[in-house]
């Protein structure tokens, strides 16, 4: 979701990787309409049917509601509110909405459906900034940091946390699940999202929605789909390849919806091919629902509806975020549409079979919302736990980490973090419970503030090395950060970049941060980068430093977190889930991003595939990750049943320190034919203590080994020879065996059991 008025813009995008906050428009002329029923007063009980009957199948029961509700009250259903006054268009929210939340569809109180209170976002229970009260909540780390961590357990875990918060809050809708494709590393809204491997991004936020469903909470999976930056999203034009989407970007929503089966998934801003993504009935109705088989409700983004006849038809089921559109399409205009006949009445009851249906499979007619206490203590262990397992270890030169005794003397420097961390802005952005560690940092309102929460890692540290003097510079005195530096033992520096919804950013730190640790690393070789981005930033200073760690945005306790690591408290385990160029010169595009079209040349060669293809040696690549011990893989072997490999292996820690290591099985065919060399099959994330050994396994989804025949409309496996790999990265192959794959063809509606 995200703020996008159709009287006036808020942002003027400034060149391809910038934004400038514009001041506000005036108010428009008078309130918004929708339009929209009033349901006459109900103060009896619910009437009762087969739909009551929980023993019912969730499609039964939708039908018979359906059946059962007025012409009015089927038009109540597929038309949303925002949840938040919005004084520029003069919006009022609805008495009954929840403060400062993202949207709301009224009850219907006489056949007993809730009503759908719906929040942002994937790292938390979100509030929107015009709130006059904001909600103070746990935050995860960025969805990257959580990919970062290839731990399944981890995403669930997180999920279920923040779902718990979502009910106890009073919301039984989450905007979560975003597992659009790093493609563009200057995206500024790659901080929510999975990675760049459908494996990986939809392993974890298939997991991340399984956990916030588990509290009988609606998740979507968003953004549907190509919603690959923010430069002219609103009418920025995606153009790719059917036969590559298929096996890249369409593939990570299909295997996460599968996997997770979302209540919801919420269509994206751009167009595809010309034609809005919630007007698109290549996506929406011939992928989604005849191939894919979804059977819950497609919701607008938030202003991203552009029609009424056409989305419709196309397959959108609710209008979301009124008043966000430039017409309330699914308000008046529709009940106008289906007078004129322009809309079947028939496509209406549709429409309202798939929002019941969503909200039956996930319980939550038998689970009435009931605000309650929030267990904030457990919560942010929960947190701290999953910004430690994405912390990525890049560079540990000289065993410089952990932080050992003999360092007396630590300075740290920059990144405010004598008072918090950073956290990337937009509509997910989830504020704390004690405020603003460093308030008034432009921009202030959307799409900021500039969030750092109150999670010290200095503090943490001088917890932790009590015997240590723990100096603090801000960096705003280069000159002065060098002297620090080099009257210390250790330097820390933490580097920052701050990235938000509806603005792309440099593949860089802010400001002049390079030149800092650049004059840092010259003063004292014994200095570790502590990375907080929303994304891959290239290192000129690389080779001037000690050690490197990409903390992303770590969340509600993420200075525990960051100090845990660099003490060793915590062994490091995260992997990279995206490959870090050496300069924007290695991407397909490098002028990208730019509005209008935006042709995705490199089709599905998608990051490491890219690199791969290309034979371009990044900075740091996909998979890759160090550790305070070492691991060893060996025993390789795979196998072929029902047309899907099976690679069995063992990991061992060669070490002295317990840790995790993580198996990554790749595929190839030995005859070539495929978008780049390689494809990442599976993986398996496994805890050892010193010495230990252990084995596992990865089972091939049989699509992995497959192109797609778009004449066909199917999947398509050459037979033959395929290499099996077992690497510690996309760059670093350990063992390879050969295996022989039957040909085989499997029909678009095909799925693994």
């Amino acid at each position: 979701m995200t703020f996008r008025v159709a009287v006036a813009p808020l942002l003027l995008l400034s060149g391809a990787v910038s934004a400038q906050v514009a001041a506000p428009p005036p108010p428009a002329k008078q309130a918004p309409d929708a339009g929209m029923p009033a349901l006459a007063p109900w103060d009896k009980p619910p009437i009762k049917g087969v739909w009551s009957d929980a023993t019912q199948t969730p499609d039964a029961r939708a039908k018979a509601l359906v059946a059962a509700m007025t012409t009015d009250e089927k038009h109540t259903l597929v038309f949303g509110y925002f949840g938040t006054d919005f004084p520029i268009s003069r919006y009022i929210a609805p008495k009954a909405a929840l403060e400062g939340s993202a949207g709301y569809v009224p009850a219907i109180l006489r056949l007993g459906i809730p009503a759908q209170f719906q929040t942002d976002a994937g790292v938390g229970v979100a509030t929107q900034g015009g709130a006059k009260v904001k909600r103070g909540r746990t935050a995860l780390p960025s969805g990257l940091a959580i990919a970062a961590s290839w731990d399944r357990d981890v995403a669930r875990a997180g999920g279920a946390m923040i779902g718990d918060e979502a009910r106890r809050s009073g919301f039984n809708v989450m905007l979560a699940g975003g597992v659009n494709l790093l493609r563009e590393p200057r995206n500024g809204r790659n901080f929510e999202y999975g990675g760049e491997d459908p494996v990986l991004a939809s392993s974890i936020v298939a997991q991340q929605v399984i956990g916030i469903q588990s509290n009988h909470v609606v998740s979507t999976i968003k953004h549907y789909a190509f919603n690959d930056q923010e430069t002219d999203r609103n009418t920025g034009n995606s153009v790719i390849d059917h036969s590559a989407a298929r096996v890249s970007d369409l593939l990570a929503f299909q295997l996460a919806i599968e996997q997770a089966k979302p209540g919801s998934i919420m269509c994206s801003y751009n167009r595809v091919d010309g034609t809005h993504a919630c007007e698109n009935t290549w996506l929406l109705t011939d992928v989604l629902r005849r191939d894919w088989g979804f059977k819950g409700y497609v919701m607008s983004d938030w202003g991203a509806a552009h029609s009424t006849v056409a989305a419709a038809t196309a397959g959108l089921d609710q209008d979301s975020g009124f008043p966000f559109d430039s017409k309330p399409f699914f308000g008046r205009p529709l009940r106008e549409a289906i007078d004129q006949g322009t809309v079947k009445p028939a496509q209406l009851d549709l429409m309202v079979e798939r929002i019941l249906y969503g909200m039956f499979a996930q319980g939550l007619f038998e689970h009435p919302l009931q605000q309650q206490p929030i267990d904030m203590v457990g919560h942010a262990a929960v947190t701290r736990a999953a910004a430690e397992a994405g912390t990525v270890l890049l560079k540990n030169a000289r065993n410089l980490l952990p932080l050992t005794a003999s360092a007396k003397r630590i300075a740290i420097i920059g990144g405010h973090a004598d008072k918090g961390v950073l956290a990337g802005g937009g509509s997910s952005l989830v504020y704390p419970a004690e405020g603003n560690a460093v308030p008034g940092i432009a921009p202030t309102f959307w799409p900021g503030p500039v969030m750092y929460y109150p999670s010290s890692p200095m503090a943490e540290i001088q917890r932790q090395a009590p015997g240590a003097v723990v100096r603090y510079a801000d960096g705003n005195d280069p000159a002065a950060a060098a002297a620090l530096a080099k009257d210390s033992d250790v330097v820390i520096v933490f580097a920052t970049q701050w990235a938000g919804e509806s603005f792309d950013v440099a593949m860089a730190l802010d400001g002049k941060q390079d030149a800092l640790i650049d004059a840092i690393g010259d003063a004292n070789r014994n200095t570790v980068v502590v990375l907080e981005t929303g994304g891959p930033v290239m290192m000129p200073w690389l080779d001037k430093v000690g050690a490197v760690l990409a903390a992303w945005y770590p969340g509600t306790a993420g200075g525990a977190a960051i100090a845990n690591v660099l003490t060793g408290k915590v062994n490091p385990s995260g992997r990279l889930p995206v490959t870090f160029p050496r300069g924007v010169d290695q991407l397909p595009d490098p002028a990208v991003p730019h509005s209008g079209d935006v042709v995705y040349r490199e089709g599905a060669t998608v990051g490491y595939k890219w690199f791969d293809a290309k034979a371009f040696k990044p900075l740091f690549p996909f998979g890759y990750g160090l550790s305070y011990t070492q691991f060893a893989g060996s025993g390789l072997k795979a196998g072929v049943a029902n047309g899907a490999i099976t690679a069995r292996f063992q990991m061992r820690n060669t070490g002295a320190r317990a840790g995790a290591a993580i198996g990554q099985i790749y595929v190839s065919p030995v005859a070539g034919g495929w978008e780049a060399p390689k494809r990442l099959g599976g993986f398996a994330k496994v805890a050892l203590a010193p010495g230990a050994s252990k084995s596992a396994s990865v089972t091939v989804d049989p699509r992995l080994l497959a192109t797609w025949d778009e004449a066909g409309q199917q999947w398509r496996i050459a037979g033959g020879a395929y290499r099996v790999m077992l690497g510690t990265s996309a760059a670093d192959i350990v063992q390879t065996v050969t295996v022989t794959v039957p040909a085989r063809t499997m029909p678009a509606t095909w799925r693994a059991r």
